[in-house]
């Protein structure tokens, strides 16, 4: 069980950062409406106040109480915004002489007339009347008269309207944020059960290639994107493994094979020249046949211990000023013997003279031993092949060419890789061409190969002078 998986992290990071922006804009904007309507309402009362003076009440109006409460009645009766709204008239004494409602007052509370008497001027009031209806209210203190002092207007609005539509406005802000985090969810459910899905899969197949199960694959992803390049990937990483492996397994039936001919003929002359009693031509042929496995159980290890150098990155070279015409005259002298068992004819095309170059001899003649033994192991009886050694500018390029079975055209480009053999039917390890490969690189050249199948095989060995 995955303790901290994808879709946890998801809730907690992206679903649960959206449910908050989402919760803090609607309810921003929640507020914002209701300050809104808040605001028209008390600007449509603030736009009544401000023309009472003007319009009724002055000096002569609250000289005395008598006037006062005349011109306070004839300014209620001719209020033509009745429908939209309540009028009061309050005297000094707080209270309620006339309303544009003509209902008793008594019980009523106006905390905003203090507010207004307080402040000099204006005074505001949101609240819930005696009746229960939630109302806004101004008080307008009137200027000052000769008698009248401390009187007030006051008009008052219902918000159970403004409340009303604030609450469908709520609702459908609710209603939008809770479809936003719907989709998202939707959305991220799916797009994360896109993900999910195949990395679940791709998980399962990697444990299955752990468990050493490399004929697994992963079903063709739909979307060309990262899961599906990964997907590719292991699959592909999957059928490499699966060809390293069979490759693996080959080259430790070969390396048997390899080991066990060779240890039972010095094993089977051995006992032979023990039961000999003597005889010198058995003794003389054993003890040949003993010294020629030795000396190809010898090399084999010696290649093992190359590619085990070469793998592990530990394989060096041993600079020196070498004549690079003479090792190859060398071996190609030493070679001639085996050739002429073969019935294959060595053609050799090398330039006279002396090159020198900076190189390890000994690798080198391991190189060309290796792949000359190849050309003469491929090649056909009566054939041919041609070695040659040609300098160019600043660089030396030694071909060998055989006119043997060839190579095909998907095993070249593997012919370089640890443990593949082209052909099986012949001796050989696998491993003996990426160790030269290995060599060359070594030296900053650079080892090619041309073939076409049943024709024969070209190798170009390229090496700088100055290297």
């Amino acid at each position: 069980m995955v303790k901290n998986s994808i879709v946890k992290r998801w809730c907690v990071t992206v679903l649960l950062s959206i449910i908050i922006i989402t919760v803090i804009l609607a309810v921003s904007l929640c507020v914002i409406f209701c300050a809104n309507y808040y605001n028209a309402a008390r600007l449509t009362l603030e736009s009544r106040s401000s023309s009472v003076v003007l319009s009724y009440f002055n000096k002569d109006s609250l000289s005395s109480e008598e006037q006062f409460i005349k011109t306070s009645r004839a300014f209620v009766e001719n209020f033509s915004d009745k429908s939209v709204m309540e009028v009061w008239v309050i005297d000094s004494n707080g209270k309620v002489i006339v309303s544009s409602t003509g209902i008793s007052v008594r019980d009523e509370k106006y905390p905003d007339y203090s507010y207004a008497k307080a402040d000099g001027k204006v005074g505001e009031w949101i609240g819930k009347n005696v009746n229960g209806e939630k109302i806004m209210a101004q008080s307008y203190v009137l200027p000052s008269g000769e008698v009248v002092s401390g009187a007030a207007v006051r008009y008052i609005v219902s918000l159970q309207d403004i409340d009303r539509q604030l609450i469908y406005i709520y609702i459908i802000i609710v209603l939008i944020a809770a479809f936003i985090i719907l989709l998202v969810i939707t959305s991220g459910a799916f797009f994360i059960r896109s993900i999910i899905n195949p990395v679940k899969k791709i998980n399962e197949t990697a444990e299955r290639i752990a468990n050493g199960d490399f004929d697994v694959s992963i079903e063709k992803y739909k979307y060309n994107d990262e899961i599906g390049q990964l997907c590719d990937t292991i699959n592909h990483m999957a059928h490499e493994i699966s060809e390293s492996e069979q490759l693996k397994n080959e080259f430790i039936s070969t390396v048997s094979h390899e080991l066990r001919t060779p240890l039972t003929a010095i094993k089977g002359w051995g006992e032979t020249i023990r039961s000999s009693e003597g005889d010198k031509e058995i003794t003389e042929k054993g003890i040949n046949i003993i010294v020629k496995e030795s000396e190809r159980l010898t090399s084999l290890v010696e290649e093992l211990l190359d590619f085990s150098r070469m793998e592990n990155g530990k394989m060096s070279l041993k600079i020196s000023r070498i004549d690079i015409v003479k090792e190859l005259s060398d071996v190609i002298e030493a070679i001639q013997e085996r050739a002429e068992r073969e019935k294959i004819e060595i053609i050799s095309d090398i330039s006279a003279g002396h090159i020198y170059i900076n190189a390890d001899g000994n690798r080198l003649k391991q190189v060309f031993v290796n792949i000359i033994d190849n050309a003469i192991k491929y090649g056909k009886r009566g054939g041919f092949v041609k070695i040659s050694l040609k300098r160019l500018n600043n660089s030396i390029r030694i071909t060998v060419e055989d006119n043997g079975c060839g190579i095909s055209k998907n095993d070249l480009p593997k012919i370089k890789q640890k443990f593949f053999k082209a052909n099986n039917s012949t001796r050989g390890s696998g491993i003996g061409l990426a160790v030269c490969d290995e060599i060359i690189a070594l030296h900053k050249g650079e080892l090619d190969f041309e073939s076409v199948l049943g024709e024969g095989t070209v190798v170009t060995i390229n090496l700088p002078i100055n290297s």
